[in-house]
């Protein structure tokens, strides 16, 4: 894994550099000082991935994620963002942009620290990089040669699923399966749980969910504290919905989509009346090391909506999500996951297909009109 390091200050780029090293199979190629430089040493050196800094003179990060989009440059970027307001908004745009990750530069400690932390941080990030970029036979890619991902209807549905999944071509084969699901309840709720790739997946899918959905949406995209209400902000500017980071106390409200604040757990309960369904946000610990984590949301929602919830789980690394849709099929919920070809990372969607509770595999661009679909079904 060739690796170019860009940052404007020479103590971060020296910081860096040493974390990455101790990365198993990760090389150092480079570096850079600003962005106009990195764009040279891209071409040049033709590395597999950046580590890039948002915030530089001369070019800054935004414009080389704009000059590598428009140049078609065969390159892989992860985003360091500093933990302030102009950083959550910079870094969801990058992210928007395509960088496939970010991490955030640590504000405090002492250097080994530091670089303890980059590194503990970036490791798992790389690992997905690898995996993501593989050819067909198991060999990493080369700089030569680009994967095309193609969608195998017959292959997705992986070995060890414990039930058949739908891979629908169609809106109308999503509506006929609905109707044939046995014990199917019009949803009240929708779930998403979304992680790597999620800003720029949630740009694409939530703008099409129309006004008049008349469900709530809850969503828990992996985030630290800033990002989230920065990702509400731009996500709200695209769509029809109202988009907001999730408040505590509040009640759910159809046609509005609330993200889990970062840092935070968010659950759902019933108000003192027993008339409302309300947003608790916690500070709880962490589940499967992730928080806002989706297993704590989609548990809660689980036994307040049985059988009337829509399940999404999209782009992202790890297993967070599985144990919470098993509880969600349990009760008779409506499951969807988004298909491999369609995902930055395909992890957690491919963790609920093994353990065979998904009901319905899609590529991006059906996804909300499933969603659509789902709740806007009349049952007889």
């Amino acid at each position: 894994m060739r690796v170019l390091v860009v940052d404007d200050t020479i103590v971060f780029r020296k910081i860096i550099s040493d974390s990455l090293l101790e990365i198993s199979g990760v090389e150092i190629v480079g570096s850079a000082s600003n962005g106009k430089i990195a764009l040279q040493k891209i071409e040049e050196l033709k590395p597999d991935i950046i580590t890039l800094d948002i915030e530089m003179p001369v070019m800054n990060g935004i414009e080389v994620l704009e000059s590598i989009k428009k140049e078609h440059l065969d390159v892989g970027v992860i985003v360091l963002s500093a933990v302030t307001v102009k950083g959550g908004d910079l870094t969801i745009k990058a992210l928007q942009l395509g960088a496939f990750d970010f991490i955030t530069k640590p504000d405090s400690g002492t250097v080994a620290e530091n670089r303890a932390e980059i590194r503990d941080t970036l490791a798992p990030i790389i690992k997905a990089w690898k995996e993501r970029n593989r050819n067909e036979d198991g060999r990493e890619k080369n700089s030569n040669k680009k994967i095309i991902p193609v969608l195998k209807k017959e292959a997705i549905n992986i070995s060890g699923s414990r039930a058949p999944v739908f891979t629908p071509s169609s809106i109308f084969e999503i509506a006929s399966f609905l109707k044939k699901m046995p014990n199917f309840k019009k949803p009240e709720i929708v779930v998403i749980g979304i992680s790597t790739g999620g800003p720029a997946a949630l740009g694409e899918m939530l703008p099409k969910i129309s006004a008049g959905i008349g469900v709530p949406i809850l969503i828990v995209q992996h985030m630290p504290p800033l990002f989230t209400q920065s990702l509400a902000k731009s996500l709200n500017a695209k769509c029809k919905i109202n988009v907001k980071e999730a408040e505590e106390g509040e009640k759910l409200i159809p046609g509005t989509a609330y993200i889990a604040p970062g840092g935070k757990q968010m659950k759902i309960s019933v108000s003192a009346s027993g008339n409302d369904h309300i947003i608790r946000i916690t500070d709880d610990p962490p589940e499967n090391n992730c928080k806002p984590a989706v297993d704590y949301m989609f548990r809660s929602v689980s036994t307040l909506f049985p059988g009337k919830i829509t399940a999404v789980i999209m782009t992202g690394m790890g297993n967070d999500g599985t144990t919470g849709m098993r509880l969600i099929k349990r009760h008779g919920g409506v499951s969807i996951t988004q298909d491999k070809a369609s995902c930055v990372v395909y992890g957690m969607p491919m963790e609920v297909v093994k353990a065979g509770v998904s009901d319905i595999i899609l590529p991006l661009d059906m996804i909300s009109s499933a969603i659509e679909k789902s709740v806007r079904m009349v049952v007889v």
